[in-house]
């Protein structure tokens, strides 16, 4: 495939100075691997490069102005045709098909002063980015893109998976997006399959990238600055469980209906009384339908 990553380097950049642009043909997980070059010492000066567009992970090849050294700890954008352990939420795994599937991870110095929300702020950018038009992509508390079939309906799209890492006296973050893009096999799926085939004839892994890359980081720096309240807005208008019946597992299971998400973007429950549930405590299912 052709990425274009020179491309996608010019346009990053300018906003994210110092970002290399990676293409590998085959990883474990993209998180993984930038999570491990953060944690490794930056001083590492022997060690290999990669460029962008070429194949091969960490291969031996000479330093160009969009390479990156694998101790670096400057920004990088970390694209990989096929995943081979990518992993979701709460460690599920994340299964790709090569040519069908976009898999990367974005890493970054991050010092928001809340992180509440930024899943939800991140499922905008791209949902936005990819669906201009009317609403045919859904947002899922807290972390999953869906097609939707109808009010409180649809299949899976895609999903993010945020983790942070500590480098000296700044935090790096590493925010990992998978995308469904063309039709594969997917048996099995509780919550059904959608890609971006669906509603775009000419999808395909790298013109995805191209459009959602720039908007990523737009919304990251803007998360940085301003919180969710920049974001909440264009999540309402996506918001696949508002007004849904839902149960939720987790240390204190509930069965409600979905009231959207406060100003932190934590999730509110009717369920007798008003609950407001944050990220990374619980799991959400449409009531009578897994999701």
């Amino acid at each position: 495939m052709r990425w274009g990553a020179e491309d996608l380097w010019l346009q990053l950049q300018p906003l994210l100075p110092g970002v290399s642009v990676e293409v590998v043909a085959q990883t474990d997980s993209t998180n993984t691997r930038l999570i491990e070059r953060a944690r490794a010492q930056a001083g590492q000066r022997d060690a290999p490069v990669t460029r962008p567009g070429e194949l091969k992970v960490f291969g031996e090849l000479p330093r160009a102005p969009y390479g990156r050294r694998a101790g670096d700890t400057e920004p990088c954008l970390l694209v990989a045709e096929h995943q081979t352990g990518g992993r979701g939420r709460l460690g599920r795994d994340w299964l790709g098909t090569p040519g069908a599937s976009l898999t990367f991870s974005l890493s970054l110095p991050l010092a928001p002063r809340d992180w509440s929300g930024l899943s939800l702020a991140v499922g905008v950018a791209l949902a936005e980015a990819l669906d201009t038009e009317l609403p045919r992509i859904g947002l899922k508390w807290p972390n999953d893109l869906w097609l939707l079939d109808g009010p409180g309906r649809g299949r899976k799209l895609g999903g993010v998976l945020i983790e942070t890492v500590p480098v000296g006296q700044r935090r790096m973050c590493i925010v990992g997006v998978g995308l469904n893009v063309l039709p594969q096999e997917a048996e099995g799926l509780t919550h059904g399959y959608a890609c971006l085939q669906e509603f775009d004839a000419e999808a395909s892994a790298p013109r995805a990238l191209a459009a959602v890359a720039a908007p990523l980081v737009q919304a990251l720096q803007r998360f940085e600055a301003e919180g969710f309240a920049p974001f909440a807005a264009g999540f309402a208008r996506r918001d696949l469980l508002a007004g849904q019946s839902v149960t939720t597992t987790g240390p204190e299971p509930l069965q409600g209906v979905a009231e959207g998400v406060d100003e932190r973007g934590a999730l509110r429950v009717r369920a007798g009384t008003l609950h407001t549930l944050v990220s990374g405590e619980v799991s959400v299912r449409l009531r009578d339908r897994a999701c």
